[in-house]
């Protein structure tokens, strides 16, 4: 089984790249608004939307583990680093896969604030995401959560054994996904448990 948790701010490109990820290794793609948009159309953008979220994905991990011939996932995820909730939160999902001897690959994505402004608007996004349609309200809360968390890691914040770090401000979402397999040949090709 081959698990990436895709992470990085809002409109880094993630759910673009975790596509292309997708196709070229054959894995299926749970970005992080599938469940968001699925809840929040009932209960609002609010914190219980958010837990029930986080208990969907777990609950499709441990399924997917259980299953015998399943051959993983790449998820997507913004990670607010300063938050020690959300840091848990992620090590309860990591857990869930490395519990059963399954080993998780984290990709971290960067680029510059001027450039997820711009992709905010990629009409990708705003095919995918419903919630981020109203483009306005969405480059606030991308704004607001820029100068209230950290989004990206500290230099060897990240402790994890298969880990890597990809600057994508000046390259496509293909270029991006090529570099991801060829540095991380190793966990891909041949597995870590």
């Amino acid at each position: 089984m081959k698990v990436i948790f895709l992470f990085g701010p809002q409109a880094v490109g993630k759910m673009t790249i975790g596509e292309i990820l997708s196709k070229e290794l054959d894995l299926p793609l749970l970005f992080n608004h599938m469940t968001l948009d699925a809840i929040a159309p009932f209960l609002g953008w609010t914190k219980k939307t958010f837990e029930l979220s986080n208990q969907l994905r777990k609950d499709i991990f441990r399924e997917m583990v259980a299953q015998q011939d399943n051959k993983g996932l790449i998820f997507t995820f913004v990670w607010a680093l300063d938050h020690k909730e959300d840091s848990k939160e992620v090590e309860r999902f990591k857990r869930i896969f490395t519990d059963s001897g399954v080993d998780v690959l984290f990709v971290e994505l960067e680029t510059t604030l001027e450039e997820r402004l711009r992709r905010n608007q990629s009409e990708n996004r705003l095919a995918k995401k419903p919630s981020k349609r109203n483009v306005k309200h969405s480059e606030e809360e991308l704004l607001t959560s820029n100068q209230k968390h950290r989004l990206n890691s500290l230099p060897g914040e990240i402790k994890e054994p298969y880990y890597f770090r990809l600057d994508v401000t000046n390259i496509s979402a293909e270029e991006a996904a090529r570099k991801i397999i060829s540095e991380n040949q190793l966990y891909l090709k041949t597995g870590c448990s």
